[in-house]
């Protein structure tokens, strides 16, 4: 039997999962890491850490599978996104902790982006907003904050990735210092529509084209691993940032289709086929995974490393909202609030009131993303009364999940009605916390379509290893993938639309509140 084995590394741990070739889970493993915080609205990550975690689950994962790194078809990469790793091309290590997309500290250089007028160049190139969230002002940090960083990298010594090219370098032995186009497109350095790193940014942002990734399909061979590591050489084969990974492993290969993963954010993504529809209503434009295709070849210079994919090989975008603090919230009540003690606990207390009692728990801890792009706004609970509990706190918490997320469908139907596009008529859902039935029925109430949760909430590993599976010849194509989909539960909305609006515009005022 074909195994396949994706590397799911995540913000707050890293894990493997092996599956068989009907998409099911056969072994698991998983392992957390530490969360660094330096100083307020930093977020580090240690990335030798990172790969000692991922390589310990990889190995738990094909022992508690019983499979031989032989049984291997091939290893697909899924990974938190935006998260930037600098490190030594000589020595393989890491000039300094990776800088996490939660991370604050690139803003006052947007600012400047904001104030120079590039931010039409970017939105238009790249599908993004100027944000500290991407990764080029990360990057940019490392080059001039790490002492001798700057000089090493215009000698040609150091390189750049996101935590997929990172994994992908150690696994191959630093044979291979690649990215894909989901991953590229997460940059802010990446032009989405010439599938090519946009020279007018590397030289804005003196980003040097000599630290960059070579950016490939999201479905290609890369290479195979050290066969020292996990007892063979393994052709890593399938490579797609989460939330894009996330969106194939849903089944979501044609426009219209959209899925929400309810994860430390939640990240909502509608595929909208071949065309890069721009957003009027806070969404980004981003690259969708991508199939097969030789890479282009390098710009006119032949500076290497700067090999984007050929946009004749099937270019395919998604529009995306993004949630920072989404399931986090509930880690801030377990940790933080210390209303519970374990984080499963939270539908439970949630249960024991009927409503919140009109309290809002806006949870804006790093600044409020899609559709509102707000970095200055700050977590607020309001509506508070001298009857309020921690168990109103908890459910307003979850209810905060529910809210944001439906922000941003409103956003894509819009963006949708103005294109003359089909509306999402169902909303698929994975992540940890989909499992919350509570949590779910809300969902719907407010979206009014149903809420779809498949029998296979591993979608973000999933969709990992369907890319290398398809790179590799175990399924001819993506179309014998969407019958292996199936569903576990389906949510009805069951409230009146104009509770659901009502109950929508209240979010408003107190996402107001935050902001002010």
């Amino acid at each position: 039997m074909s195994y396949l084995l994706a590397l799911d590394q995540g913000t707050s741990s890293s894990r493997s999962i092996v599956f068989d070739a009907r998409g099911r889970v056969v072994a698991m493993a998983q392992r957390e890491f530490r969360q660094i915080y330096p100083q307020p609205g930093w977020v580090e990550h240690d990335a030798e850490e990172i790969w000692q975690t991922q390589l310990a689950t990889a190995r738990e994962a094909l022992e508690k599978a019983g499979a031989s790194a032989t049984a291997v078809a091939a290893i697909g990469i899924t990974n938190q996104r935006e998260t930037t790793v600098l490190w030594n091309r000589r020595t393989g290590q890491p000039l300094h902790h990776a800088i996490v997309w939660q991370d604050r500290r690139g803003e006052p250089l947007c600012a400047q982006l904001r104030e120079a007028g590039l931010a039409p160049h970017i939105r238009e190139a790249t599908g993004l907003v100027v944000d500290s969230y991407f990764s080029a002002t990360k990057v940019r940090w490392l080059l001039d904050q790490v002492p001798g960083a700057r000089e090493m990298a215009q000698r040609g010594e150091l390189a750049f990735g996101t935590v997929d090219s990172w994994l992908l370098w150690k696994l191959t032995g630093g044979a291979v210092h690649a990215t894909d186009v989901t991953n590229a497109s997460r940059t802010m350095l990446f032009d989405i529509r010439r599938h090519a790193w946009d020279e007018a940014l590397l030289d804005v942002l003196q980003v040097p084209a000599s630290v960059l990734p070579e950016v490939r399909a999201s479905s290609h061979i890369y290479g195979t691993t050290d066969p020292g590591l996990l007892g063979a050489a393994i052709p890593v084969a399938g490579v797609a940032g989460d939330q894009q990974s996330a969106l194939f492993g849903q089944a979501c290969f044609e426009a219209g289709l959209a899925k929400n993963t309810y994860g430390t954010g939640c990240f909502m993504l509608m595929h909208t086929g071949g065309e890069m529809l721009q957003s009027a209503n806070g969404l980004i434009a981003t690259s969708a995974a991508q199939l097969g295709g030789p890479a282009a070849p390098a710009v006119p210079d032949g500076t290497p490393g700067r090999a984007g994919v050929h946009s004749a090989a099937g270019a395919q975008y998604a529009l995306e909202g993004s949630v920072f603090i989404g399931g986090a919230v509930v880690q801030w009540l377990r940790d933080g609030l210390q209303a519970i003690r374990a984080s499963s606990e939270v539908q439970a207390l949630a249960e024991t009131v009927a409503d919140t009692g009109g309290v809002h728990f806006v949870p804006a801890f790093t600044g409020l993303g899609s559709p509102y792009w707000n970095p200055d706004a700050r977590g607020a609970i309001v509506g508070l009364t001298r009857g309020s509990t921690t168990a109103h706190i908890a459910r307003a918490a979850l209810e905060s999940i529910a809210f944001q997320s439906a922000a941003l469908l409103l956003a894509m139907s819009r963006d949708a009605a103005a294109a003359g596009a089909a509306p999402v008529t169902e909303l698929r859902v994975d992540g940890g916390a989909c499992v919350n039935d509570l949590l779910m029925q809300f969902q719907a109430d407010l979206l009014g379509i149903p809420v779809v949760r498949p029998t296979v909430t591993e979608t973000t590993a999933l969709g990992a290893a369907y890319l290398a599976g398809l790179a590799v010849g175990v399924w001819p194509d993506a179309g014998a993938l969407a019958s292996q989909w199936q569903v576990e539960r389906q949510f009805e909305p069951l409230m009146s639309r104009d509770e659901a609006a009502a109950r929508m515009a209240a979010w408003e005022r107190a996402v107001g509140q935050a902001v002010a």
